[in-house]
């Protein structure tokens, strides 16, 4: 089964948002929704109850205990058949069981409407919607109690109502209304978001262009023109480009310098094949060239090994690798009885590859150990920079050797055309510590020790 590609950062965060915003919304088309339904429910029991004090106002009751509606009634629909607005009076019960009083509206003569309840004088009371025969209505009912001259008093209940649908129509225009503008604003909402996250994301699409041009290799580096958060991102993609096309420079001359270094000795080979010279002579001197080449190969291979300047390195410690080396040298050298010492901070850290700080360190130690008569000194500290993420390197190895002449020192170290071509009593160490420097952006310097009188050997790597 394909695997199914994921979505990109942009419609992540456009879904995200969708969703969210759906939610807000929806939530706040609810709210809206009844907040509107109880104001119109409030505003119609309102309109109700001032439609009970105004039949109050004008009607009467007569002698006989019955009520006598107004002549004009509080509203016109009162008095049309299903006209949405229904009035009717129950009075008490006598002791026959019935009614003494009861009256409805026009529009309620011929409506079932809920109109037998009684109430307290003074009790007041609103329902809705109230389920009835005919239609779903919303009633506001008032007990009031009227006095008739010589007759007492008459408790009365009066109940107005208003049919359900009106409410609902009321409602469901308001839910059109709702649903158009909140749709609309949402849709808006997220063009805006859309447009916001595309310019938003730009320098992240931009970062991605530039990477395929240098993929295409229409451009060397990516651009710093990018915002605070992507600058350091961008600086170190380009150093991360640096690095690897310098690890790649490097493989390709290693390969051309190995081939061109083994191109002599193979013709000198070959030279004594054809000669025709005695076996003798001949095995010494393919032995002598075997030798010449396995050296060769050797320091090339060395060479390539060098890592080099990373990015994301993670620091290493120096002492003990350190105390590793000059361990096996003070074997190699014991008859000689040499001491080294160690001056190394505890901040001192080198950024690469664990077999590059072999490598560096070996080199000049194993120089220093052969060239010194009785003591070698290792120092090393750190060198931080305001504003880098990492401290530089500093590492200096002294010896009480004969030291190097300054006239010398260029040439000595000088990277030869061919990679055989070595300054007699210095070997190719030297050599492949120029390359590794070089590697990690760094450089080396030849000078008189003032504390031990011979060679002074200073490398410093810089921060980064």
């Amino acid at each position: 089964m394909a695997q199914r590609r994921p979505l990109s950062i942009q419609a992540r965060s456009l879904l995200a948002a969708g969703i969210a915003l759906a939610a807000f919304l929806g939530l706040t088309g609810f709210a809206l929704d009844q907040a509107v339904y109880e104001t119109l429910r409030s505003a119609l029991r309102d309109r109700l109850q001032s439609y009970v004090y105004g039949y109050l106002a004008a009607s009467d009751v007569a002698r006989s205990r019955r009520w006598l509606p107004p002549d004009v009634s509080p509203d016109p629909r009162f008095d049309r058949p299903d006209g949405g607005l229904y009035a009717g009076v129950v009075g008490p019960v006598e002791n026959n069981g019935k009614l003494a009083s009861s009256w409805r509206s026009l529009s309620a003569v011929a409506m079932k409407l809920p109109f037998d309840g009684t109430l307290k004088p003074g009790a007041a009371e609103f329902a809705g919607p109230v389920p009835g025969a005919d239609a779903d209505v919303y009633m506001f009912s008032l007990g009031v109690t009227w006095d008739v001259p010589n007759r007492g008093a008459v408790n009365l209940t009066l109940h107005v109502a208003e049919d359900a649908r009106l409410l609902a129509n009321q409602r469901d225009v308001f839910r059109r209304s709702l649903f158009e503008y909140l749709g609309g604003l949402g849709a808006l909402l997220l063009v805006l978001l859309l447009a916001t996250l595309r310019w938003s994301l730009r320098p992240l699409r931009r970062i991605a262009d530039d990477l395929m041009r240098v993929e295409r290799g229409e451009r060397e580096h990516l651009s710093t023109a990018y915002p605070r958060e992507l600058a350091g991102l961008a600086v170190n993609l380009n150093r991360f480009i640096d690095g690897e096309r310098e690890h790649i420079g490097r493989y390709r001359n290693t390969l051309s310098d190995l081939a061109h270094s083994l191109k002599t000795p193979l013709a000198v080979i070959r030279n004594e094949l054809e000669s025709g010279a005695s076996g003798e002579t001949m095995r010494w001197s393919v032995l002598e060239q075997a030798g010449r080449m396995d050296q060769i190969i050797a320091y090339q291979l060395a060479r390539a090994a060098a890592s080099g300047h990373s990015t994301f390195a993670t620091p290493i410690a120096l002492q003990p690798h350190a105390e590793e080396i000059v361990a096996s040298l003070e074997k190699v050298h014991s008859a000689r009885n040499i001491l080294c010492e160690f001056e190394i901070q505890a901040q001192a850290r080198f950024y690469g590859e664990a077999g590059d700080l072999l490598e560096l360190l070996g080199n000049l130690l194993e120089n220093a150990f052969k060239w010194a008569r009785h003591q070698v000194l290792l120092s090393a500290r750190a060198l931080p920079a305001p504003g880098a993420r990492r401290s530089g390197l500093e590492i200096v190895v002294e010896d009480d050797g004969p030291g190097i002449a300054a006239e010398n020192v260029e040439h000595l170290l000088q990277r030869g055309v061919r990679g055989d071509e070595r300054v007699q009593g210095h070997g190719i160490g030297l050599a492949i510590v120029q390359d590794l420097l070089k590697a990690y952006r760094g450089k080396l310097e030849v000078t008189r020790s003032d504390a031990l009188g011979g060679a002074k050997f200073v490398v410093r790597i810089e921060a980064a």
